[in-house]
C-alpha cells in the first residue's frame, strides 16, 4: 500500500497510550467509526497521535486526511457531527475502534454509512 508521507509526529498524546499503538509507516493507523447504540459501522478514517490526542481529549473525532494532509473534524464544514462515546484499541493495537453518536450523514457521499452502496455477492457456500 502506498501513501503520502503522514502528518508531524509530535503530539500530547499519553505516552503510555501511544507506546502501545502500532503505525504504518506513514505514522497513521485505521480509525473505525460505529454507531454507538446500534453497532453499525459508519466509516473508516486514518489517524495519528495527534487526531487520537484531539478525539480523545475533545470528544469529536479528528482524522488525518491523506488527500488534503491536514486534520479535519468529522461535521465541522458538514454539520454531520461525531460525538464519540469511547474508544478502543483492537487486540493487535494497529486500529482503533471509536464508537460514536452519529449526527446526519456518516460518508461524504450524503449517505449514513460508507459500507451501503456495494455489497459484493457471496458465492461461497452458506
Amino acid at each position: 500500500m502506498t501513501s503520502t508521507p503522514g502528518p508531524v509526529p509530535a503530539s500530547d498524546l499519553d505516552p503510555a497510550v501511544a507506546a502501545r499503538i502500532k503505525r504504518g509507516p506513514d505514522g497513521l493507523f485505521p480509525a473505525i467509526a460505529q454507531q454507538y447504540d446500534t453497532g453499525e459501522v459508519l466509516m473508516l478514517g486514518w489517524m495519528d497521535d495527534e487526531a487520537l490526542h484531539r478525539t480523545l481529549t475533545t470528544g469529536r473525532c479528528t482524522y488525518w486526511s491523506r488527500s488534503r494532509r491536514e486534520y479535519w473534524v468529522k461535521g465541522d464544514t458538514s454539520g454531520h457531527i461525531q460525538q464519540v462515546r469511547s474508544v478502543a484499541l483492537d487486540c493487535d493495537a494497529d486500529t482503533v475502534l471509536v464508537k460514536v453518536d452519529q449526527t446526519g450523514a456518516a460518508c461524504h457521499t450524503g449517505d449514513r454509512t460508507c459500507f451501503d452502496q456495494d455489497v459484493l455477492p457471496l458465492t461461497a457456500p452458506r
